[in-house]
């Protein structure tokens, strides 16, 4: 089985980023999708959702191709905690989430209309955050950092210092289930230039080894 063209479903910079890890070559297409809840939806169920969507989106338009879509959240309490729109929400965010232990789920979906491919999977990831005093939390957030970002931080970037721990797979934080996503790629037809064993040795990014 073989899938000559590989779409990225995605405007994100840190899933760009991580596809390129494994040396492949792809085209970007944002996908254009309606994120909102529904209804009763779990963190875990709305993640996957998702990510298949925004996969779907794209290879209706282009049936030939490989497609893949993720979508990250995090969860606190039951509750999906989003992008904050601005300074003031991703303050009220950091303050929940400091000092606690929240999930990480990051949907991943690969489809090919050409092949009736249409693979889904969820990848969670436990993150504990330092319980920081105001002034650092102020500190971080005068970086502007936190905008754009799920849950107002980022484990790559600056918001590195908040985080204590994580268990699980640190590229799930970054914005892809990495592993996962090589080992699919893999599967239907195009060969990695790039072993992702090779790259979580590594560990290229420069605060991934410190978790």
């Amino acid at each position: 089985m073989s899938v000559p063209h590989l779409i990225l479903a995605s405007s994100s910079l840190r899933r760009k980023e991580l596809l390129t890890l494994l040396g492949l070559h792809f085209e970007i297409i944002p996908p254009a999708i309606n994120e909102e809840v529904l209804g009763q939806e779990t963190p875990f169920n709305h993640v996957g959702r998702l990510a298949l969507e925004k996969a779907e989106s794209v290879a209706n338009a282009h049936p030939d191709s490989l497609v893949i879509g993720s979508d990250t959240v995090i969860e606190l309490d039951g509750q999906i905690l989003g992008k904050p729109p601005d300074l003031e929400h991703a303050h009220h965010m950091l303050t929940r989430l400091r000092g606690r232990c929240h999930l990480v789920h990051t949907g991943l979906a690969l489809v090919a209309k050409a092949i009736k491919l249409r693979e889904t999977y969820v990848e969670t990831v436990k993150v504990w955050m330092k319980d920081v005093s105001d002034s650092d939390l102020q500190a971080y957030l005068k970086t502007r950092d936190s905008l754009g970002k799920a849950g107002a931080y980022s484990i790559q970037g600056k918001g590195a210092f908040l985080i204590e721990k994580i268990e699980g797979d640190y590229p799930t934080v970054v914005g892809l289930p990495l592993w996962k996503t090589a080992k699919l790629v893999e599967q239907f037809g195009i060969d990695l230039p790039v072993k992702v064993e090779d790259i979580y040795q590594k560990k290229p990014y420069e605060n991934w080894k410190d978790f």
